[in-house]
């Protein structure tokens, strides 16, 4: 007999809970500083509305055609992690409290004129300069978080990262801490740092994360 979706999420959800704890644990960090986003693209509201029930409520979409009709529906802290379209972002940011892709200046600039609400905001950051996965060069980092930092609306949280393909979690995330170590020194308050996924959040959490976005782990493959 098959499991239930319920079940299924629960059991997967409680496992995922407990590798936090442990990894906490084993950094020397109290669990309570960080947040687990469940990555819900490409699965129904109804998961969603499970994992509500059980005690979740921050929720990581990475396209816009996906995330608005479920946050329309279903209350919660919304996430948006994907790459940044400008042709969708006025869209993104009716439904989204926070924006985890940011990584450029005109995009900023779009946000301040058609966001409804303050939003939450970090600076994606990329480790590797690959094209086409999204992220601003630690050159240009200081340019974007100082426009943010100029609004009176919106709020700087810190840094986001996605390891590159190929490269040993531990070593990205080890940089990324780095980065982020040093980016403090002028962004005192951005003290948050969004990196791990399903396959690589322990090592994010050994580095500093205080958000990882975990989603096949959670809901499984699709």
């Amino acid at each position: 007999m098959a499991i239930d979706r319920r079940s299924e999420i629960a059991g997967n959800l409680e496992a995922v809970r407990e590798q936090i704890s442990k990894a906490a644990e084993s950094a020397g960090r109290s669990v309570d500083e960080i947040t687990l986003i469940a990555v819900t693209k490409t699965f129904p509201a109804s998961d969603v509305v499970i994992l509500k029930d059980l005690g979740v409520h921050d929720f990581g979409e990475n396209r816009d055609s996906d995330a608005s009709p479920k946050a329309a529906t279903i209350s919660g802290r919304w996430h948006f992690q994907g790459q940044i379209q400008s042709n969708k972002l006025k869209s993104i940011t009716q439904w989204a409290n926070v924006i985890h892709s940011l990584d450029e200046v005109r995009h900023f600039e779009v946000i301040e004129k058609t966001a409804p609400h303050a939003l939450d905001i970090f600076c994606q950051v990329s480790l590797d300069a690959a094209a086409g996965r999204g992220g601003v060069s630690e050159q240009k980092l200081y340019e974007l978080a100082r426009e943010i930092e100029k609004s009176p609306t919106h709020r700087l949280q810190g840094l986001m990262a996605v390891a590159p393909l190929g490269v040993d979690p531990s070593i990205a995330f080890s940089k990324l801490s780095a980065i982020h170590k040093a980016f403090m020194a002028d962004f005192p308050r951005a003290n948050k740092l969004s990196a791990g996924m399903s396959g690589d959040f322990k090592e994010a959490i050994a580095h500093g994360a205080t958000h990882i976005r975990i989603g096949s782990q959670i809901l499984g493959s699709r």
